[in-house]
């Protein structure tokens, strides 16, 4: 059996995060790093591989995404992913939805997958419909938003939580999975998995190797753009309400009705 585990390279939200000229976010200037949403992913393969010992199970952690997206394969490599893949080609910049899921099922098609595995959403977007693109381009079912994960032989069966009700979904191998961060806790990287890691292979495909045509992607074919932006304005000195006749209060409820907060 081989999972396939998407795993994205986002800005880091720590970090000066900007937009290049082109409106489109800036993947190479900044600090990156794994999505933090990806690791619950790459936690559940890992799990899933864990609870059906002896089966052979390879788990291989997929990304898209410029030079350094290396690193978030790298990442999951260190968790304990087998191998890696990484799709690099400058013709997929900006690329919106439909073009990435469109790659990633390509992708996906040319390592074969019994068991596709994706976190809810990614940090820098949180669009969360990729994992049912990918569903509906390679023909699987699709199960997603799941808190907790079930399998027995080629059935899974998933928990997941709305509100005030708990949906209990089952489907057949081969799925499409997504996972919340309610799921588990992602691991941490032991030092043995971080030196293994640089053994593990890890293939690089451009878009040809896909068979994607580059007029299939990037800004100039996207359904949506960003047209402008505007930096966020200086953070502004706090306003004191004093108390010393015995007005604060008035003059509290006062600033707060001018906000409108009350």
């Amino acid at each position: 059996m081989n999972i396939v585990v998407c795993v994205k390279y986002v800005p880091d939200a720590t970090a000066d995060r900007k937009f290049e000229d082109d409106y489109t976010v800036d993947r190479v200037g900044v600090d990156g790093l794994l999505s933090e949403l990806d690791e619950y992913a790459v936690e559940q393969a890992l799990q899933f591989r864990e609870k059906r010992e002896g089966e052979d199970i390879e788990i291989t952690a997929l990304t898209v995404g410029p030079e350094k997206a290396v690193d978030a394969v790298r990442k999951a490599l260190q968790m304990g992913a087998d191998k890696g893949v990484h799709v690099v080609d400058d013709a997929i910049a900006g690329s919106d939805y439909i073009a990435t899921s469109l790659v990633l099922a390509k992708a996906i098609e040319k390592v074969g997958a019994d068991l596709v595995v994706c976190g809810m959403a990614s940090t820098d977007a949180s669009g969360s419909v990729v994992p049912a693109m990918l569903a509906e381009r390679l023909g699987m079912p699709q199960v997603t938003l799941a808190s907790v994960i079930e399998s027995q032989g080629d059935q899974v069966r998933i928990k997941r939580d709305n509100e005030g009700s708990t949906e209990v979904i089952g489907a057949t191998l081969p799925i499409v999975l997504s996972v919340t961060d309610q799921s588990g806790e992602a691991r941490y990287p032991s030092f043995k998995g971080i030196m293994a890691a640089k053994k593990k292979p890890l293939d690089t495909f451009s878009l040809s190797d896909l068979g994607v045509d580059a007029g299939q992607v990037g800004l100039s074919v996207a359904w949506s753009q960003v047209e402008d932006t505007t930096e966020r304005p200086p953070r502004t000195a706090g306003e004191i309400v004093t108390d010393e006749d015995g007005s604060g209060a008035d003059a509290l409820v006062g600033f707060l009705a001018s906000k409108k907060f009350i």
